[in-house]
């Protein structure tokens, strides 16, 4: 199939990741469940499950339980990955609180890349493996992100910093 028939909308992308979500906690997605998660009429699911179907994303019949495809369960997959890398980053290294972090990576998630989407999963992982970043060095980022002007413990932190490289060296 060609990729423009294939390509989704963010709301279609929503359905599927509620499809894929429900599907997962109940083996199936009913359309009132559906509605009731994403906030709309049920007339509007079945707009959007008749046009996911056609895209050969879902199984689904009128009235009946609705699936994923093999491409469907790719494709969610994609997005649910998306969601989760940037509400865990908005949220343990931008200092959002859950619920900000969620809707925020909801907003997010339907306009990221894949390139960029690699990039930020590489960042996190320098931050959290690097021997000059690592657990004390998230926490500094996470405090600065409380607080304004500048750090009043900047050699302090640095002595720190140090001190635990050269652990790390001699372990």
């Amino acid at each position: 199939m060609n990729k423009k028939k294939k390509q989704l909308t963010p709301s279609l992308e929503d359905y599927l990741e509620t499809i894929f979500h429900l599907e997962n906690t109940y083996s199936s997605a009913q359309a009132k469940d559906i509605a009731s998660n994403l906030g709309v009429k049920r007339a509007s699911v079945t707009g959007a499950l008749r046009t996911l179907a056609a895209k050969g994303l879902i199984n689904y019949e009128p009235y009946s339980k609705i699936t994923l495809t093999p491409e469907g369960f790719r494709q969610a997959t994609r997005i649910v990955h998306r969601h989760k890398v940037l509400a865990e980053f908005l949220e343990n290294f931008l200092c959002l609180n859950r619920k900000q972090a969620e809707e925020n990576a909801c907003r997010l998630e339907h306009h990221i890349d894949d390139l960029t989407l690699e990039r930020l999963i590489d960042f996190i992982d320098f931050i959290q493996k690097c021997p000059r970043t690592g657990k004390s060095w998230i926490k500094a980022l996470q405090n600065h992100c409380h607080k304004t002007g500048n750090c009043s413990v900047c050699k302090k932190c640095l002595q720190k910093a140090l001190e635990e490289f050269e652990e790390k060296k001699s372990s």
